[in-house]
């Protein structure tokens, strides 16, 4: 099956996500409470053998300790004349994350210590947290913190910490091997659309594109999608499961920020060299504006699973990198900055991948010497000068194909795209010129992360 049969509908899939990110847009994520699970059981009923872990408040995970569970109601501070600003009920950022229950009266000039602006975007709501300490707080428009009247405010959060748990989702989809391939993605941010669900819906059409896959050809490799709350999640997950992580798994992508139109971006894991660098170079192959960053510029979840003592070969995929957009943790990180084309883009990138590892990575051509490709209708019999140029990438693909080589490598050495070159190596399958597997022995997996 050729890879462009494989994403047939790619707008359609894009505009699938993008739907699935508006449904989830308006619950108040956080790395415990409702939100979660509202936003959890939501995926759940959308893939069989989708599971949760849960993980108690006090429960130690490595050097952390899962943290009390909370819930929100309502948040606003009201002005004496009855008029309220930084309303949740308006929009979930309007209240420090993980806010302590409040309710009490200031003057004016007493609020500061309770607003949370940011000052060089004046017009924009930030997102603030304080997980692991105590505190009560609002965010606000700088423009709007300048604005307030003088007189007295209440402040009000009906807010509740009490003992709850971390939930995590996954869901394993089995193939022939055992080895795996992990993609992870959090769930653990408010209404914003780049920074947070512009992975959980990428990871969710990734997961129905694999069952797809399965139903029809087969899968070769095992398949691990994790739904993750940012940091301590991660760090729960693999207090439970990195001996079985460090066994099986040969490749791991953090899917973060991957919605938007304007950049590709590789966070590199540890040393930059793994199997799922390779192959996320090899995929972000001359594709416009494509960046490369090294671990040192690390900020999401690879952070854990590239940790010493972990060492899983994990890097992170995103369109613009967290943190190098404008909008990044504000409320202009909406549904009109991720698009359906800019998740379509970022889909065919891991599909591109996916490609690759399903077809295999090693190809070996079936001939000695060059095949005689005009009688298989794939090469020109006409020889004129530049009748060679149209075939090039097809030569230049069978002379690499010497099962040595792996896919990553060749798109390295011919200077092409990965998905491009997935077409070609799916031609010369069907035409019997060469066969793939997935090992030269056994599977090399380069460095670790």
């Amino acid at each position: 099956m050729l890879l462009a049969d494989f994403e047939m509908g790619a707008v359609n899939k894009g505009q699938a996500m993008h739907d699935l990110a508006t449904t989830l847009w308006p619950y108040n994520r956080s790395i415990t409470g409702p939100g979660l699970r509202q936003t959890l059981d939501i995926l759940s009923k959308r893939h069989d053998g989708f599971r949760t872990h849960h993980f108690k408040t006090g429960t130690h995970v490595f050097d952390w300790e899962i943290p009390r569970e909370w819930t929100i109601w309502d948040a606003y501070i009201e002005h004496e004349s009855g008029q309220r600003f930084a309303e949740f009920a308006k929009n979930n950022l309007s209240v420090l994350g993980y806010a302590a229950p409040l309710d009490i009266v200031l003057d004016h000039a007493d609020l500061d210590p309770y607003l949370y602006t940011q000052p060089d975007q004046p017009d924009r709501i930030p997102y603030v947290t304080s997980y692991y300490k105590e505190r009560s707080g609002f965010c606000m428009r700088e423009n709007e913190k300048a604005a307030l009247p003088t007189g007295k405010f209440r402040l009000f959060i009906d807010s509740e910490f009490s003992d709850g748990e971390v939930v995590i989702g996954e869901c394993v989809i089995p193939g022939e091997s055992d080895r795996e391939i992990l993609f992870s993605t959090y769930i653990c941010h408010p209404s914003m659309a780049n920074n947070e669900l512009s992975g959980p819906v990428l990871a969710d059409q990734i997961l129905q594109d694999l069952a797809e896959r399965k139903a029809s050809t087969g899968l070769r490799y095992t398949y691990r999608v994790l739904f993750l709350v940012e940091t301590i999640g991660s760090i729960a997950y693999l207090s439970r499961f990195a001996g079985h992580l460090k066994a099986q798994v040969d490749a791991g992508f953090v899917l973060s920020c991957v919605g938007d139109e304007r950049a590709y971006s590789h966070v590199e894991s540890r040393f930059g060299t793994s199997l799922a660098d390779r192959a996320l170079n090899a995929a972000l192959k001359g594709l416009p504006n494509t960046k490369r960053y090294s671990f040192l510029q690390r900020g999401s979840d690879e952070r854990q699973f590239c940790a010493p003592g972990i060492d899983l070969p994990v890097c992170g995929f995103c369109k613009s990198k967290y943190g190098e957009y404008q909008e990044y943790h504000t409320d202009a990180d909406d549904l009109t900055l991720v698009t359906p084309k800019g998740l379509s883009d970022a889909h065919r990138v891991i599909s591109d991948v996916i490609g690759a590892l399903e077809h295999g990575l090693y190809p070996k051509t079936n001939v000695l010497c060059e095949p005689q490709m005009g009688k298989r209708g794939l090469y020109p019999t006409i020889s004129q000068k530049g009748s060679y140029d149209a075939v090039r990438l097809r030569m230049d693909t069978l002379a690499y194909a010497d099962g040595q080589i792996d896919v990553f490598d060749m798109c390295e050495r011919i200077g092409v795209n990965l998905g491009t070159l997935n077409d070609e190596l799916e031609i010369l399958t069907v035409n019997g010129l060469i066969s793939t597997e997935n090992a030269k022995h056994e599977l090399e997996t380069g460095n670790v992360g």
